[in-house]
């Protein structure tokens, strides 16, 4: 059962926006190469970003143009990761607020990393809340893991790097979770004759619901082995950015995300089943003939989260046991 959220105000984040935060986050970020999978289709290869994923992107944009010294945040992993590894060594204090079910594994790298986490009952939507009321009560500043303009900005140079790595490329495919990632890909590519596609969890598909109804809709929590994109509705930034550019939203099985994550582990590439989710959708897209080879096709590997990076992760911020 669905039910209709508040009416969205427009996004005030241009593609201009998304060219300053390449700006301010050069140093910050690391510029990920991409790299061949199958004939015709390329990954982009955010795997190999600093904090694991590409939520280090919108994160340092946010930190870096904010200059808050308390911040509070809801995520589901990722973008706690990024935001505890920016403010342990800004001295910044970091709350992460998470929704029941939350990947122990990222928890626990989180509070390595020095953050403070809170885990509240039921889905995304109280998890919002809880961080919302978090912030009004303590003063800090609230950073969404996607629903910001510093956030879509800043993700946005994922697209910005893959249009200026494949000029030629035909279409873009983007996993999407809150929408973050898929509203700054279509910021970037405002004006250019790219299609770009966003994939979403068939178990939780918000936007192609939101955009098939003209209003942006909440569904009910969901589970899924893409535990990065479990989001329940549409953000008042994303959503009307999604809505006038995005060219196609796919939705894709457990089953099928899985697979990807077989395909790219067998091409050496380790995925955390969130990351794998737009590969799954181009696959997809092959298979239904809807996929053009004449040039090639982009999908983004959003993240390298495993548990055994993670572990690795979660290891190097202890300190070593004296005997």
């Amino acid at each position: 059962m669905t039910a209709p959220v508040a009416e969205l105000t427009p996004a005030e984040v241009t593609p201009a926006d998304v060219r300053s935060a390449a700006e301010r986050i050069a140093g910050h970020v690391r510029r990920t190469p991409v790299l061949p999978i199958l004939p015709g289709l390329l990954l982009k290869a955010e795997h190999r970003q600093y904090s694991g994923s590409f939520k280090l992107r919108g994160a340092a944009n946010a930190v870096l143009a904010l200059g808050a010294r308390r911040i509070v945040t809801g995520s589901s992993g990722n973008h706690g990761i990024a935001l505890a590894g920016l403010a342990g060594p800004l001295g910044i204090h970091l709350t992460v607020v998470l929704a029941a079910g939350a990947n122990p594994a990222k928890v626990g790298l989180i509070e390595a990393l020095g953050a403070e986490t809170v885990t509240v009952t039921g889905g995304v939507a109280e998890r919002e809340l809880r961080a919302r009321e978090l912030a009004e009560l303590t003063g800090a500043v609230l950073v969404p893991s996607s629903d910001h303009a510093l956030i879509v900005a800043g993700q946005g140079t994922v697209g910005r790097e893959i249009l200026a790595d494949v000029p030629e490329a035909d279409t873009v495919y983007v996993p999407t979770g809150g929408g973050g990632l898929l509203a700054g890909v279509c910021l970037a590519a405002h004006g250019r004759p790219v299609r770009v596609v966003g994939v979403e969890p068939a178990t939780t598909p918000r936007y192609a619901r939101s955009l098939a109804a003209g209003r942006p809709l909440r569904l009910p929590p969901s589970a899924t082995v893409a535990d990065g994109l479990r989001g329940q509705q549409p953000g008042t930034v994303t959503y009307p950015i999604i809505r006038d550019r995005v060219d196609e939203l796919i939705a894709v099985t457990d089953t099928e995300i899985l697979a990807a994550v077989d395909l790219l582990g067998r091409h050496g590439v380790e995925a955390e089943p969130s990351g794998a989710v737009a590969l799954a959708g181009a696959l997809r897209a092959r298979r239904d003939g809807r996929a053009t080879r004449t040039r090639p096709a982009v999908a983004v590997v959003s993240g390298g989260n495993t548990a055994a990076a993670l572990h690795a992760a979660t290891a190097r911020c202890r300190p070593p046991v004296r005997a």
